[in-house]
């Protein structure tokens, strides 16, 4: 492979610390970085989306100055041992445990983008407390319903060919070059020559590092079968919904939609960017992150409890408000 494309970010990537670790969860491996001072006051827990690995949310990392930043590689993806079954269930277990593992508590953040906003906002739904729940590009509505289905099933069809031909042949559909780029400029919004080469470099690169066959088709299904909307209801702690303009795969409509059936939602729109926040703007990602981690101080307890006997939907969206973030990306050359 040729040498790696200089990231935009590449001076404040290298003037962050990363610690990276493994821990055993459950009898298998889960390797994670920890980017930031180890002495910060504030922790994020932060979970990547489908079939990339860690490398995907460097950047915002980076960005969250003077904070600790925890990213694990999903079970199956990156360097991290697969789960037995990839289902929804599995991936709450693992995310629970590896919380605890880890000693987190309520007062860490906890973040996911894309597929990742499905397994904490799952997580969060069966348990997993959290003083912050953040969504970055969330997956906010269902993706075999509406417009997307279609695409969805054709992508649910490319993904069971892989699995079932033979090994050599499958892999190869999976990891081909061609598609991934497909894949990749599909998704771009930047015009900018630079950050495109260093994108397609990050697909090219970290795009097709998974477990096995098995575990890429088991998640993209829970990818696709499951959506941020289906846990909106058992969701009682407070929600950073950071969407996109031009996402491709949830639009704005669909997000204020959700936004307005949490419990405690703000949503904010980056604008001229699609599914890619965490690469192309991760600035005012961050910026948005920060600003509400300081005007939401940690709770005494879940609160759950306090809201006993409430009719479902109760005081839902008497929160929710929606901004938008600066379009301004500072870049480090």
């Amino acid at each position: 492979m040729q040498p790696p494309v200089l990231s935009p970010y590449q001076s404040l990537m290298a003037a962050t610390p990363v610690v990276h670790r493994s821990v055993q969860v459950d009898g298998r491996t889960t390797h994670y970085w920890e980017y930031g001072p180890s002495d910060a006051t504030q922790t994020v827990l932060a979970v990547h989306g489908f079939r990339g690995d860690h490398h995907g949310l460097e950047t915002i990392a980076a960005h969250l100055t003077g904070v600790r930043v925890i990213v694990p590689d999903l079970p199956g993806f990156g360097v991290s041992d697969p789960l037995p079954v990839s289902d929804i269930e599995s991936y709450v277990a693992w995310l629970t445990a590896f919380h605890a593992t880890l000693g987190l508590g309520r007062d860490a953040v906890v973040l996911g983008h894309s597929f990742g906003s499905i397994v904490v906002s799952a997580s969060v739904a069966a348990g997993l407390d959290t003083r912050l729940l953040v969504l970055v590009n969330p997956i906010a509505a269902p993706a075999l319903q509406g417009p997307r289905a279609v695409g969805t099933g054709i992508a649910i069809g490319y993904y069971r060919a892989g699995a079932v031909l033979p090994k050599p042949i499958g892999l190869g559909i999976l990891r081909n070059a061609a598609i991934v780029r497909v894949m990749s400029i599909a998704m771009l919004k930047s015009h900018d020559r630079g950050m495109r080469r260093w994108v397609h470099d990050q697909h090219d690169r970290y795009f097709s590092a998974f477990a096995n066959r098995t575990s890429v088709l088991e998640a993209f299904r829970t990818s696709v079968t499951h959506d941020v909307s289906e846990y909106a209801d058992r969701i009682d702690v407070p929600v950073l919904m950071i969407a996109a303009e031009h996402d491709d795969i949830t639009a704005v409509p669909e997000q204020r939609a959700l936004a307005a059936r949490l419990h405690d939602a703000e949503l904010v729109v980056v604008p001229g960017v699609g599914h890619l926040v965490h690469y192309e703007t991760p600035a005012p990602a961050a910026a948005a992150v920060l600003r509400r981690m300081a005007d939401t101080p940690a709770r005494p307890g879940r609160g759950r409890a306090a809201k006993a006997g409430r009719p479902a939907g109760a005081g839902r969206a008497s929160r929710a408000t929606a901004t938008k973030a600066s379009a301004t990306e500072e870049t480090d050359a």
